[in-house]
Formats: C-alpha cells, structure tokens, sequence
C-alpha cells in the first residue's frame, strides 16, 4: 500500500489530480456548512435523526440536508435527471442512436445538465415544502420571497456540486457523482457509528456483534463481486502466422458487476421517493390524499415490502445501466478493426451476439449477488430485536463506500500502469 502512494506521490501529473479532487471534496464539504438563513438547524437535525428516509437522504447529502446547506440536494437532481435520460436513450429510438456516437453522447450530457436545473428547483421547492408540513415546524413560515431566494439558493447549490462532480469525473481518477457521495458519507461516518452504538446497551451485545459481523461480510462480498470477472480469450492474425509470438496469450476481461456502484445509488434514490411522498401527502387537509399517504408511509414501513422493492431495483438497475455502458457491438468492431477475434467465433455480429450472452450469463449472479448484500441489513433489521433504522442507513452506506473505494483504486492504478509503460 505504502508503495502505491509513494508511487502516486513520485508522479507529478497523477498528484496533481489527486491533490485537485481533495481541495474539490474540501470545497464541497465547507459548502455543506454554509445554511440557507432563517432555519432552526438543531430542531431540523433532530427531525431528521427521526426520520429514516429523511435520514438516509441526509447521509448521502453529508449532512448538508440537516445544515439546510445551500448544497442539501447534492447531486440528486444531477441523478434525477440521469435517470430519465437513460430511460429515454432505452425506449426512443432516436436517443438509442444518439447514445451509440461521441457526439449523440454530448448532447444527451449536456441536456441532462439542464434538465437538472429544473429538477433541482422542483426539488427544492417539495423539499421546503415537506419540511413545512411533516418536520413541527421547524422552518416556520416563508414569505414567498424567502422561498424564492431559498429556492434560487437551492437551485444554485445543485449547479454547483454539479459542475464539481464533473471537474472530478475529468481528471480521471474515479465518477465524479460517485466520489461526491462517498465524500458525504465518510464525513458522516463518525456520526452514523455514535447512532449506532448509542442505540444499545449492554444487554443487545450479540445483536451489535451481529451487526458488526455483517459489516465485515458485506464487505467481503462487495469486494468479491467488483474484483469478479471473466477473461475472454482473444487471438490476432498475427498470433496465427507469426510463430514468435504464437504463444503470447491475450484476453478481453469481463467483469462480473460492470455497472459499478451507479445501480445502487439509483435504486436508493428510487426506493425513498415513495414514501417521502406518502409523508407529504399525510399533512394535507384533503381526506382521499391522507389516506393513500398513510397506506403508501405504512407499506415502506414493512421491511418484507421495503426489502422486496429495494432488491429489484438494485437487480433491474444493474441490468440496465450494464446496457448502457457495455457496448458489444462496439467491441466486436473494434476487435474486427485490430484483426482480433474470439477463437470459435466469427468476427462482426457472432461476436457481439456472444459478448452479449456471456454478459447476460454472468451479469445475472452479479445483479443477484449485489442485490442480496444491498437488502441484508434489511433483513437484520426486521429479525433483530431492538435494530434501528440506522443499521439499513449505515448498511447502504457501507456498499457505497467499499464500491466507490474499490473503483477509485482501480482507476488510479490503471493510471499508474500507464505511466510505467510509457517510462520504459
């Protein structure tokens, strides 16, 4: 470990970008403190400790939901708008030729930039409003000018960790999206543990080890699953003729999770949006909506209907969003361009058909897998007597964190790979 930083450290352009994304993660974690005006911060701290959708929320905002941050959203609108892209680049045909060009890709990038300008005041706004209704009180009541500036505040903010993410993601040292939220969450780590041992007392002993235990394997097993892959043998035309070097073997590495933690951090996002919207819909004054918030509040509450939701979004998420970033047919044509083939299959489109298989066949025990250590703090929450909301929160947040670690590990090496070879 001690050589790869002193590695990393003795390469001045790869520590350089290592320096340049920490400053970025510090400015982002002291906009996290900077609150919007006029807000209670201690009772709206306590709401939230309450409050386990709103809670997990906060976790992966790093606390700045709670502070009221001019940056409370982080990079949920950015998602949002993500989401609804991908869904598109699926089911419209033009958006499906769009993604498949560089410059198709731009434009789909840059749109989501503005659509996620749009979501992050619709954001903004519900945000307040919920507060409003469901958190005592603990905002007051806004003139429409305040809400108005703090909207404005809101939306900027959103723009702002935004165009960070992306000053990150440039530098290539891991998904600018993705590190934000790990930032997030190691900055809430020393928080989330105080929650967690504060929940207990001597007597639920063996449920802590339990739960300390799961940690561990959760661990293990997300390490298993992004260390996974399946090697794909690759021969040249070169290789065939040349008898020199006939024995050097080449593969095309299939990894068995290629989708990374994205399914994750989507699947979350869309497993909370149900019943922040059910605790809304519970304050209004209208009999109909009070009714359906409480039934949709009471259904999440149920951890076999919560586990089940969460686990098939986590499953059809790392589907989809494998679709997105695993091109066979790309693949085959660059295989053909080079004169590299799959022994036993015939270049072109036999090749992307049997890329596509393999990668259907091993991504199914990928998505299942991911999917099983996603709900098992879930699972131990809903067996374990006196368990707390903060072990699905700190649950989650681990498979982020080790995901996001392990993808950043690996991005950094490939890079140090790179200057090596171009030393020699």
């Amino acid at each position: 470990m001690w050589q790869a930083f002193l590695k990393i450290w003795s390469s001045k352009d790869l520590r350089r970008k290592v320096l340049y994304v920490m400053v970025l993660l510090v400015i982002f974690r002291f906009a996290a403190h900077i609150p919007i005006p006029g807000v209670d911060i201690a009772n709206l701290r306590n709401f939230f400790n309450s409050n386990a959708y709103l809670g997990l929320l906060n976790v992966f905002s790093g606390g700045a939901l709670e502070n009221f941050s001019i940056v409370m959203l982080g990079v949920g609108p950015y998602i949002t708008a993500s989401i609804i892209f991908q869904l598109l680049t699926m089911v419209v045909p033009k958006f499906e030729e769009m993604q498949k060009e560089t410059d198709g890709q731009r434009k789909i990038q840059q749109w989501t930039r503005y659509l996620a300008v749009p979501m992050a005041a619709i954001q903004g706004y519900t945000t307040i409003m919920l507060l409003q209704r469901t958190g005592g009180g603990v905002l007051g009541q806004m003139s429409v000018w305040q809400l108005l500036v703090a909207i404005t505040l809101i939306t900027g903010g959103s723009v702002f960790t935004m165009w960070l993410g992306e000053l990150i993601t440039e530098k290539n040292i891991g998904n600018g999206i993705s590190i934000m939220i790990f930032a997030g969450i190691v900055a809430r780590i020393p928080t989330t543990a105080q929650q967690l041992f504060a929940a207990y007392d001597s007597t639920q002993l063996p449920t802590l080890i339990l739960y300390i235990a799961t940690a561990v394997v959760m661990i293990f097993c997300v390490v298993f699953v992004t260390e996974g892959q399946r090697n794909i043998p690759i021969a040249t035309a070169r290789q065939i003729r040349g008898q020199n070097v006939a024995g050097r073997e080449t593969h095309l590495p299939m990894r068995v999770n290629q989708a990374g933690v994205i399914p994750i951090i989507f699947a979350v996002t869309l497993v909370l949006f149900p019943p922040i919207v059910g605790q809304y819909m519970a304050t209004t004054s209208i009999p109909w909506l009070v009714t359906v918030g409480n039934f949709i509040v009471d259904a999440f509450n149920n951890k076999l209907i919560y586990g089940i939701l969460y686990f098939t979004f986590v499953f059809i998420f790392t589907y989809f969003y494998t679709a997105v970033v695993f091109k066979p047919e790309q693949i085959a044509e660059n295989l053909q361009k080079r004169g590299s083939f799959i022994p036993g299959i015939r270049p072109g489109k036999a090749t992307a058909d049997y890329l596509h298989y393999v990668s259907n066949h091993i991504l199914f025990f990928g998505a299942l897998f991911l999917g099983a250590v996603a709900v098992m703090p879930v699972v131990l929450q809903a067996f374990a007597s006196g368990s707390s909301s903060t072990l699905v929160i700190g649950g989650t947040s681990l498979l982020i964190v080790v995901s996001v670690a392990l993808e950043t590990i690996k991005q950094i090496k490939s890079q140090l790979q790179v200057r090596e070879y171009e030393s020699f």
